[in-house]
């Protein structure tokens, strides 16, 4: 069991790295649109230096931040990230050599502005999801959580907004105004894609049969459930209150089982994308 879902985490690791890889060379780069971070430092110097493309400056400062990496975070390194780093600079490499670019794709740059902040903040929201990133500024990030006591989130937003903007100077109104444009629609983006990856359901029933509904959820759900007992404030009936955390499926299928086993079933249904233990997230 171990082994499969290693190797399913990889396979997702593979498809985020891809995705992110995808919508930075053919999307991204062409168009210079700069959304912070290594991909965007390497739009800035590809225009200062057009002589070296952006795909060779982007594998260089990851492969710099890997090797800073391993010097100053040892063992706590994560072998993941180390993995996504060098694939995504070998991706980038292999669609240089495989799919040479001269310029955008189509004509329509605020179509593929989309794409090139669709596909890598899908990519990213696989990767930060299973604990991992291409690298980059996210290294940077964990080896200035260790040495110093910077609030990390804020002085990565503040350099990507510099990085972004510096974009006006570098580049040009136009690829500046389009960077600043991805740079919001990508801090919205990563985050409702990951929470849209967690989405689960926080399921509470107030029943007369709790053993059935148990059995229902162990059997047939292949889910646990925790169940106390509890009196109705206006019946003062005996009820028992069940609550129980599914997958959006299962709490459909919950749900129809209640309305055949407990007509009269009290039934809570909430979205989670933070549900902790056993089945679910490692807390």
């Amino acid at each position: 069991m171990r082994v499969k879902e290693t190797v399913r985490d990889y396979l997702l690791l593979t498809l985020g790295t891809f995705l992110v890889a995808a919508g930075v060379y053919f999307f991204k780069f062409p168009n210079s649109i700069n959304t912070g971070g290594v991909t965007g430092l390497a739009v800035i110097l590809n225009a200062a230096i057009p002589a070296v493309s952006s795909s060779t400056f982007a594998s260089v400062i990851n492969l710099a931040f890997l090797v800073l990496g391993f010097v100053a975070l040892d063992k706590s390194f994560g072998i993941r990230t180390v993995y996504c780093t060098l694939l995504f600079s070998a991706m980038l490499s292999g669609f240089e050599w495989l799919f040479p670019l001269s310029g955008p794709l189509t004509d329509q740059k605020t179509m593929e502005l989309f794409f090139a902040v669709i596909l890598p903040s899908l990519g990213s929201a696989i990767l930060f999801n299973l604990q991992s990133s291409t690298g980059g500024t996210d290294i940077l990030a964990m080896i200035l959580k260790r040495h110093s006591s910077l609030d990390i989130g804020r002085a990565l937003l503040y350099v990507d907004v510099l990085v972004v903007v510096s974009t006006l100077y570098f580049v040009g109104m136009e690829a500046g105004l389009y960077s600043i444009l991805g740079l919001a629609l990508k801090s919205v983006l990563v985050d409702s894609v990951i929470e849209s990856l967690n989405r689960r359901k926080s399921f509470i029933a107030v029943t007369s049969r709790p053993q059935e509904v148990c059995d229902f959820i162990t059997h047939t759900l292949h889910r646990s459930a925790t169940y106390w007992q509890a009196e109705g404030a206006y019946s003062h009936e005996p009820k028992w209150v069940i609550l129980t955390a599914l997958s959006r499926s299962q709490a459909v299928a919950l749900r129809l089982y209640l309305k055949s086993a407990d007509p009269n079933a009290f039934i809570l249904v909430t979205n989670s994308s933070e549900i902790f233990g056993k089945g679910f997230m490692r807390a």
